[in-house]
């Protein structure tokens, strides 16, 4: 008598799961759909700021070159060679800034056009396809511009103080700050970022044989602690 009632019911119980499953697929789904487009809009804003911060400094530089350039006095007796040497340095500066700032604005343009709700490519791939490349050559260009500008501050001294009597010692503090701001440049931010930075996507998140030395020496440590 109720078999039919139980069989009816049954198939209602099931009805209502498979609803509830598809209901439950749809919600995933979408979860899903969402957390794609908030990762590939916090990739979008991560190029982006590292793309503004090379573009700001480049341009940065190069404005203060051409201030150099511009507002500078130079005497008629300056030594011709000094002269040739400090306009090379002074416009080599604005050259590497200038390209360096140009192509970090259209890679931050062209990826501020990439759709994250489509997303016909994966953000990644359009970076490593499109961009990586521009991007390590910009910033191996600022690379090459900050000991440029380190040798125009280095001979501004030169330049600025001709004529005067205490030239040479004014000239030789500018120059010798120079000189050890470009070797603190050389020897340790450009060593320890440089490699890391111009890596692109293959580059390591730590130094291996750094390392290495600091396991040989938490070794050492947890040996002499044993003994």
């Amino acid at each position: 008598m109720f078999a039919p009632l139980t069989a009816g019911m049954n198939v209602a119980d099931m009805a209502w799961e498979v609803k509830c499953r598809e209901e439950d697929m749809k919600q995933r789904a979408l979860e899903n759909e969402r957390r794609a487009i908030d990762d590939a809009r916090r990739s979008v804003d991560e190029k982006a700021q590292q793309l503004k911060a090379i573009s700001h400094l480049s341009a940065l530089i190069a404005g203060f070159a051409m201030v150099v350039i511009v507002e500078i006095q130079i005497d008629d007796d300056l030594n011709p060679v000094l002269l040739c040497i400090f306009g090379f340095t002074t416009a080599t500066v604005v050259g590497c800034m200038l390209i360096a700032m140009l192509n970090c604005t259209m890679m931050l343009v062209a990826i501020l056009r990439y759709n994250c709700v489509l997303r016909e490519v994966p953000f990644q791939d359009f970076w490593k396809m499109r961009c990586e490349e521009d991007f390590i050559f910009a910033l191996r260009v600022f690379t090459y511009g900050i000991p440029m500008f380190m040798c125009t501050l280095a001979e501004i001294g030169w330049v600025v103080y001709n004529g005067h009597n205490q030239r040479i010692i004014a000239a030789s503090i500018i120059t010798g700050i120079a000189v050890i701001t470009l070797l603190m440049w050389m020897l340790h931010t450009e060593r320890k970022w440089g490699d890391f930075l111009l890596g692109g996507s293959n580059a390591k998140l730590y130094d291996p044989g750094l390392r290495t030395d600091m396991l040989d020496v938490q070794l050492q440590q947890q040996q002499q602690q044993q003994q």
